[in-house]
């Protein structure tokens, strides 16, 4: 039966993997689902755990999963993480027969592979920076020291937690790039590749669709913090926050970039034998002459899913399940909370670096009972019934508000609620929507 033809009567039983904040936010939203009877989630995380079914399963082990969602019944599995999405879940489980939502191990090398994707973008015509790849890092100098003098972006080609993209203001730094990834394997194999490509100067912009391969459903763009410090300093991080929507994009910007990135991309996709369905992300940044593709990813963003699944008001588990059954066409236009989100990441002592975990949280329950608050969780655990730190992003702090100040404002009174041994976050999050919308 597909997804148009459901009542509210038939409930389903949903899997979510991953046990990060996107994945708290995916747990809270199919939870509101009138066709959804039970969410698990594997391995979840303190604040799954008050909201869902947690699951001593790690998001790698297939084979345990598999055996899981049969012996649950589980209708559906939504992947969070990029991981298992770029290690083949997706062919797992429909091997076994089993309904989910993500790209296949060859869709997904859309975003594991830096040179597939650029190599792609030129093959679709979508506006995109200059760039060269390189197998080894002797080829990648000696193309720099013919270079001029001038800012780069060093990449190296595989995964790397966000990590793997050091943007450089001379060809020094551009050197010391790939000697650190091509030579010091600082991201393992992910940097066995590399690319170089020119630096583009703008700000940057999130827009994340869900298609099913032919239709496409456009989601309203976020704007992500991924440097560690406020006023974008210091090291960068798999997210310090975000808010939606961004007002940089406007509704006809929007749409253009659906037409000249989002539809060219798909069609690329189908073209190469890589049909692609799930959440398609594009890492953009607003430049002089347009927008143009910084990278792809897979996958919901995190922080940028928190923001966006506070705003949506209509049901995630039939949009994704229409997905899934090739049925996007029959979703109506998506419902929205007029009101802005904004998201801020509260982290760890030493994030992105060394950092240290099992420290007790106090004041969540407090901050909870704000008025059009949500903290989800992105690192936490229980131990002894005491939920602890135990990641490097431990909390999203997410609120709605009457405008994006009012929204911050929101989001950082929840903040001062909540306290733990060397807690600390950006205080400026959403600072450029606010001084753009002045």
């Amino acid at each position: 039966m597909n997804s148009s033809e459901m009542t509210s009567s038939e409930k389903r039983n949903v899997l979510v993997i991953g046990n990060g904040g996107r994945e708290h936010a995916l747990v809270w939203k199919l939870g509101q689902s009138a066709h959804v009877d039970r969410v698990f989630v594997a391995p979840g995380n303190a604040g799954t755990a008050a909201e869902a079914h947690n699951v001593p399963i790690q998001a790698t082990d297939f084979p345990a999963l598999i055996e899981f969602a049969r012996e649950n019944r589980v209708a559906l599995t939504v992947v969070g993480p990029e991981a298992p999405l770029a290690a083949g879940i997706v062919d797992a489980f429909q091997a076994a027969g089993l309904r989910i939502f993500g790209p296949t191990k060859a869709a997904a090398e859309l975003e594991a592979s830096k040179v597939f994707c650029k190599n792609l973008l030129r093959s679709a015509n979508v506006p995109t920076a200059e760039y060269h790849t390189f197998n080894n890092a002797n080829e990648a100098l000696r193309f720099l020291e013919a270079r001029d003098d001038v800012p780069l972006v060093v990449k190296a080609d595989g995964l790397a937690a966000g990590k793997g993209v050091i943007v450089c203001d001379n060809r020094q730094q551009a050197i010391d790039a790939v000697e650190l990834i091509a030579r010091q394997k600082a991201f393992g194999a992910a940097g066995d590749r590399l690319v170089i490509e020119e630096r583009l100067h703008g700000q940057e912009a999130s827009v994340m669709a869900i298609t099913d391969g032919q239709t496409i459903l456009t989601l309203p763009p976020a704007q992500d913090h991924k440097p560690a410090y406020d006023g974008d300093t210091g090291p960068n991080t798999g997210g310090m926050g975000a808010y939606c929507p961004a007002p940089l994009v406007s509704d006809q910007m929007l749409q253009w970039i659906e037409e000249h990135v989002l539809v060219p991309t798909v069609h690329a996709m189908r073209r190469a034998k890589r049909p692609f369905r799930g959440v398609l992300y594009a890492g953009l940044m607003i430049t002089n002459q347009g927008p143009k593709v910084l990278e792809f990813n897979v996958r919901f963003g995190d922080p940028e899913c928190q923001p966006v699944l506070m705003r949506l008001q209509s049901d995630l588990f039939q949009i994704l399940d229409a997905a899934v059954h090739n049925r996007l066409d029959s979703v109506g236009p998506l419902r929205w909370d007029p009101r802005p989100a904004v998201c801020v990441v509260m982290a760890s002592e030493g994030y992105p670096g060394k950092y240290t975990t099992g420290h007790p949280i106090r004041g969540l329950e407090e901050a909870q009972q704000l008025p059009d608050v949500k903290v989800f969780h992105s690192g936490t655990a229980l131990q002894d019934g005491q939920v602890v730190s135990a990641g490097g992003r431990v909390l999203s702090v997410t609120a709605l508000g009457e405008n994006i100040a009012n929204a911050k404002f929101n989001a950082y009174r929840a903040v001062k609620c909540i306290r733990w041994q060397g807690a600390w976050c950006r205080k400026d999050i959403a600072d450029k929507a606010i001084k753009y919308a002045q």
